[in-house]
């Protein structure tokens, strides 16, 4: 059996990003930039206003006694570029926006300014002297690289694209995932009446994880639920053809009625593990099915979560083309004596809460791999050490938060 750790990077060590497309602004939030974008031009494209106001000269403002007169010899709305340059005792009325004429080298803004006639403008105190201007090329310069390979396409990098007049952009394509249940006694929810009269389970993971496939931004192919028959289980394998990742569910153990392995490396697929020194979730696989990557997850419904946060979701940002592929992981204090037996590395259910400014981490009830509700109502993983079997309230250990956005290179965990 594999450390989580060392299952973790062979599962990515297997696999590579996803082909380029090209996609329009529009359509390309959330996806990964796949070539340093190089920008054409200047951002700004020239020397502008911040501010409503006044174009001047810092000529203009000697060490003598405020206010200032001077003549006014244009308005230039943004939009519009200056007809001429500014001479001595000149200035322009301007607003935010609009290019600084030549000679300009500040704003004064309007609430320091009042007019004494036409034409003419007083400035009444010298304090934005040489400021509120936006300079040629300080946010981007032309030539150099705007956003790097990469780069998570968010809101504010699409509109760093735009500033620079790129209408598409080259992205890693997104992942598609065949994902596969298999079981007699499980059941879809169409089964309704079977499951309330206790024939039948519920699939939950079904549901558990089609939302995390979308939440980690891949498009899942549903294969459904494979019956306790070799037969049936190869027709929904052949299935995934073309998907970019198969996922299944249950079927990997060594029960008499687990058919996946037997009927996976009949259809000529390579097995590279099956077996995780971690719980919950110790019976996961990993291997190919022709050019598929397969990871196989237990069926129960608390380990089928806990293995995807660890190794599906991290596979699916590799083909995505992240560099950070895995959540961090940071210390908290652990709120209650823990014991486990040692030479297994647990991932627990835990809510963290900060009390007196510290991270406090409590277990979420029982940690039994079929309680999904330990799941529910849990903010993060908390990771104890395969040498650790028994933690006291007040010692530290590493908790991964579910919803964080904050990722690194290497896992967590080992």
């Amino acid at each position: 059996m594999r450390s989580p750790g060392d299952a973790a990077r062979a599962i990515l060590d297997a696999l590579r990003p996803l082909p380029i497309e090209r996609l329009e602004l529009h359509r390309a939030l959330d996806r990964v930039i796949a070539e340093d974008i190089v920008s054409p031009i200047d951002l700004p494209p020239w020397t502008n206003s911040a501010m409503d106001g006044y174009a001047v000269r810092s000529d203009d403002f000697d060490e003598g006694a405020e206010p200032v007169e001077l003549r006014v010899i244009e308005e230039i709305p943004a939009g519009r570029f200056p007809a001429r340059a500014l001479g001595p005792g000149e200035c322009a009325r301007i607003f935010t926006g609009a290019p600084l004429p030549d000679g300009a080298d500040g704003v004064i803004r309007q609430e320091d300014t009042d007019v004494p006639g036409p034409g003419r403008v007083r400035i009444n105190d010298r304090r934005d002297v040489g400021r509120n201007l936006r300079r040629r090329g300080e946010d981007i310069a032309g030539g150099r690289v705007a956003l790097t390979a990469g780069t998570v396409l968010g809101p504010a990098q699409l509109g760093v694209l735009a500033s620079i007049a790129e209408p598409d952009v080259s992205v890693h394509r997104t992942p598609t995932v065949a994902l596969m249940g298999s079981g007699d006694e499980i059941a879809d929810l169409d089964e309704r009446e079977a499951i309330l009269a206790g024939k039948k389970i519920a699939s939950s993971n079904t549901y558990t994880l089609t939302a995390n496939l979308h939440r980690a931004g891949a498009v899942p192919r549903d294969l459904g639920i494979a019956r306790d028959d070799p037969g049936d289980v190869r027709r929904r394998l052949e299935g995934a053809e073309g998907a970019d990742l198969l996922v299944t569910t249950a079927g990997v153990s060594v029960g008499e009625h687990d058919y996946l392995r037997l009927v996976f490396e009949s259809m000529g697929g390579t097995l590279g593990f099956w077996r995780i020194r971690m719980r919950p979730g110790a019976p996961v696989g990993f291997g190919t099915l022709g050019d598929v990557p397969w990871i196989g997850l237990p069926g129960n419904p608390v380990s089928t979560m806990v293995t995807f946060e660890l190794f599906v979701r991290p596979a699916i940002r590799k083909l995505q083309g992240h560099s950070l592929p895995f959540r961090r992981a940071f210390p908290v204090e652990v709120g209650e004596r823990l014991h486990y037996p040692p030479k297994l590395t647990y991932f627990l259910r835990a809510m963290v809460t900060f009390e007196d400014g510290r991270p406090l981490a409590r277990l979420t009830g029982p940690q039994g791999s079929g309680i999904l509700t330990s799941m529910a109502r849990a903010n993060a993983l908390l990771i104890v050490p395969a040498e650790r079997d028994t933690v006291e309230a007040g010692e530290w250990l590493d908790a991964i938060f579910l919803r964080d956005t904050v990722h690194v290179e290497e896992p967590p965990f080992e």
